[in-house]
């Protein structure tokens, strides 16, 4: 198996021999497009050998001058009319040079001529020169750093060999890197504190350029503020002098500095490797350090100690802040990354995983920093080739792949290899590699839902739910590897959601999609994918200025970048709740931390698209019902562990939702959702309210139509009442005796018998203060009683309305006295009616 830490893995019988034919080498996939001569490569790298004449010509004539030392003055642009004299006078002593390699050894084939010089009379020239020179020298002082001198150079701090160049008081900075090109592609890239750095890939400045595309430009692109697409707030820092110019690499990032690991040298023209650095930028004071010769430390499931560790490019890579430890997958070996390759020997292709713990970080894994000890300041790398199925057949080398970190599911989390593949095949995409950060061992977990197609060099990133109960992985582009110089590439958006492990294809049939791309990085931050160049093929004449946002909780892509954390990203976390507005990682506001127990970097503000929500459950916060592999995991922290879930407060540090960790996953069963329980409850009790409600709205209408049936009677009853004593005033009233006797107190009572031939009924009528009572006979006609004095008269129409009948016995909804809050004495009122 081939591993990174040898510089020729697999092929030292080959070199030694010459005799065994070598596989066909895998250009890069950026280099199938036919702009490159690989006859030209071989050519360029092979060695001519110089002819040695033996007798070289004593009389060789002065080569012309080819380097012109001039003074700091010069230099930095000072005038020239005065330093006039001073150059041409320089110039004419600087002629004198010593030509003993040119005596004994040339490299011309010029034919021999005359006698030598002899050793007196070289001396004697530079004797005349030293008479000639040295009274000069003595009459000439430096009076001050403002004073021009005709010889000499003024005193003062040696130049700086980074980014800038001290002159007096002042700086004379390196030339800033370009931020308007025509593409670009390959680059570096990483976050830190709101702020986006590019560095190195390839770059062409028009539409018909194909070679010098290796660059080492550094720039930076501000997050804290909000931009459009068209003018995005780039930034050209000073192109520094020590990195190299290195395409597909990587660049790791602690909370201060960044980490340049691996990546490959120029093909077109072709440069050399050089020995292996890390090259670190500590971004406070603004300065590349370099770290030279790195060697691999031994631990769990890796190489030992000593082991030189070499440059590596195509590969995958990610980097935890919050741990303090990057990783590199992957990749490929050959003539531009590794320094000594000879063209002549087959790329190799590799599946390890180098580690590296950053300054300051403990890693119990490696054995130098067990026990809780600390990285020193040239960080612990380990070279990691024995983990679990990393030993065995299906565990397929690959370039141009991914690799991405998921808290939880094991004490560190655990990481994601896809994507990414050789020459001529690809890594399966149905079945993912997962590694167990902290047990430092590879397992493999099938996939869930429609697949994408198999591809290289896509990007991706993820996004936490506010709970943690997803982890959606929004990956877009990419291309294929065949048919060769035909490459296709993508421009399709899937997300593939953990720990369900679906794949989820995302519709933007109907928006402005970037262009088909691959060799492009994203990132993630404020819950928006940055997407930054990429390879576009030939099609395209320019992508300029060639950086897209897709906002990835609507799965839209937009116009601007909107920043949701603004200036808090740059302040320092004072650990406080979701009160604290500042947040260096750019976490939701209740992952916020350092540790393996924080959130994502970048998930600020991301809420679960609605496309996921439905195939997993749960709401834009999380809540997930589905937070077990689809497919059940045989083993592994997918199979033992669980996610790492937190509590949603409010503004007002009220509990919104709160997420449990769910049961067992080797059951394929989930646990009990807290939030969905409360949802559930909240909805019950909404409907127990509406049933009452429409109870005490049939009572109330069953009371309503009883009182309009009383209200009909009663009305009935009052027009027989007046149809009676209209026929009794037609009867004369009684004599004497029986029929007229007057009460003393005013009041009379009428008492008759039915005499023969009188009407068919009979009556009583009582008086008492002007009231009467009357009963009806069989006719429905009787007397009726008459008010004060005795005297005989109708009712009025106000003293006979249903009004006076029903007064106070109306039914009502609401109030003391309503259905609402009586519906059992309303209910009883209409059974006994």
């Amino acid at each position: 198996m081939a591993q990174p830490t040898a510089a020729y893995p697999d092929n030292s019988s080959s070199m030694k021999t010459g005799t065994v034919e070598q596989p066909t080498r895998r250009r890069s996939v950026f280099m199938e497009v036919g702009l490159v001569d690989e006859e030209a490569f071989a050519a360029e790298r092979r060695p001519h050998t110089p002819t040695l004449i033996p007798n070289p010509s004593p009389k060789r004539s002065r080569p012309a001058l080819k380097v012109r030392f001039r003074s700091e003055a010069d230099i930095f642009g000072h005038n020239k009319d005065e330093d006039a004299e001073t150059n041409t006078d320089s110039e004419a002593e600087a002629e004198v040079g010593d030509y003993d390699s040119l005596a004994t050894t040339t490299l011309s084939s010029v034919p021999e001529t005359g006698k030598t010089y002899s050793r007196l009379y070289r001396l004697g020239i530079l004797a005349f020169v030293l008479a000639v020179l040295l009274p000069l020298l003595q009459g000439n002082s430096v009076t001050g750093a403002s004073e021009r001198t005709l010889f000499g150079a003024r005193g003062g701090v040696i130049p700086r060999h980074d980014s800038e160049i001290v002159v007096e008081d002042g700086f004379v900075k390196r030339e800033d890197s370009p931020t308007t090109v025509c593409k670009r592609w390959s680059h570096q890239s990483a976050i830190v504190n709101g702020t986006l750095y590019i560095y190195g890939g390839r770059v062409t400045t028009d539409a018909q350029q194909t070679d010098n595309t290796w660059t080492n430009d550094f720039l930076t692109l501000d997050l804290t503020k909000s931009w459009q697409i068209g003018s995005p707030s780039l930034t050209g820092l000073a192109q520094p002098s020590g990195p190299p110019a290195v395409a597909n690499g990587y660049l790791w990032n602690s909370l201060n500095s960044l980490f340049l690991y691996g990546g490959e040298f120029s093909d077109t023209p072709v440069e050399t490797p050089t020995a292996f650095s890390t090259w670190e930028y500590d971004i406070p004071s603004s300065t590349w350090k370099e770290h030279t010769s790195p060697k691999s430390s031994g631990g769990k499931n890796a190489e030992g100690d000593g082991q030189a560790i070499q440059r590596a490019a195509e590969g995958a890579g990610f980097g935890v802040s919050a741990l303090g430890r990057g990783w590199y997958f992957g990749g490929h070996l050959d003539y531009l990354t590794t320094e000594g390759w000879s063209i002549d020997v087959a790329r190799v292709y590799l599946r390890s995983l180098v580690e590296f713990t950053f300054p300051g970080y403990s890693n119990d894994a490696v054995t130098s920093l067990e026990n809780g000890k600390t990285a020193g300041e040239e960080g612990v790398y380990r070279n990691i080739t024995e983990g679990g199925l990393q030993d065995e057949a299906g565990f397929t080398e690959r370039a141009d792949g991914l690799l991405l970190y998921v808290p939880g599911f094991g004490a560190e989390g655990i990481l994601l290899g896809l994507t990414g593949g050789t020459n001529a095949t690809f890594t399966q995409m149905n079945v993912i590699d997962v590694y167990d950060i902290a047990n430092s061992t590879w397992y493999k977990q099938p996939t869930s839902g429609k697949t994408p197609e198999y591809r290289v060099n896509p990007c991706a990133v993820v996004a936490a739910a506010a709970d943690g109960s997803s982890y959606n992985i929004h990956m877009f582009g990419g291309q294929n590897l065949q048919p060769y110089k035909e490459q296709t590439q993508y421009n399709d958006t899937w997300i593939l959601s953990i720990p369900s492990f679906t794949w989820i294809p995302v519709d933007t049939s109907s928006q402005a999609v970037p262009y088909s791309r691959a060799g492009h990085s994203c990132n993630v931050w404020d819950g928006q994918m940055i997407v930054v160049g990429g390879y576009v093929g030939q099609d395209l004449s320019c992508d300029s200025p060639g950086i897209y946002v897709f906002n990835m909780s609507s799965l839209e892509w937009g116009t601007q970048f909107t920043a949701l954390t603004g200036d808090a990203a740059t302040k320092a976390w004072s650990g406080g709740g979701d009160g604290d507005a500042s947040n260096p990682l750019s976490q939701q506001g209740n992952q916020r931390g350092f540790n393996a127990s924080s959130g994502l970097e970048g998930s600020y503000g991301y809420q679960v698209p609605a496309v996921v929500q439905s195939i997993i459950g749960g709401n834009a916060t999380g809540g997930a019902t589905l937070t077990a592999p689809v497919q059940t995991p045989t083993a592994g922290p997918l199979a033992t562990g669980k996610p790492i879930t937190y509590t949603i407060t409010g503004a007002n540090g009220a509990t919104v939702t709160t997420t449990a960790a769910p049961v067992a996953a080797a059951a394929g069963k989930s646990g009990p959702n807290i939030g969905a329980i409360i949802a559930g409850v909240i909805a019950g009790v909404f409907a127990v309210i509406a049933a009452y409600f429409a109870f005490c709205a049939w009572v109330y209408r069953k009371r309503v139509m009883l009182w309009k049936d009383h209200a009909q009677m009663a009305q009935r009853q009052n027009e027989k009442n007046d149809t009676v004593a209209a026929g009794a005033a037609l009867i004369p009233p009684s004599s004497s005796g029986a029929g007229g006797r007057r009460s003393g107190n005013g009041s009379a009572k009428v008492s008759s018998e039915r005499p023969p031939g009188s009407l068919a009924g009979s009556g009583v009528v009582t008086g008492s203060s002007g009231a009467a009572t009357g009963s009806s006979g069989v006719d429905g006609i009787g007397p009726v009683g008459t008010g004060g004095g005795g005297s005989l008269e109708r009712r009025s129409s106000a003293e006979s309305s249903t009004e006076d009948l029903l007064m106070g016995q109306e039914p009502t909804f609401w109030g003391t006295r309503g259905v609402l809050l009586n519906p059992r004495r309303s209910l009883r009122v209409i059974n006994r009616d």
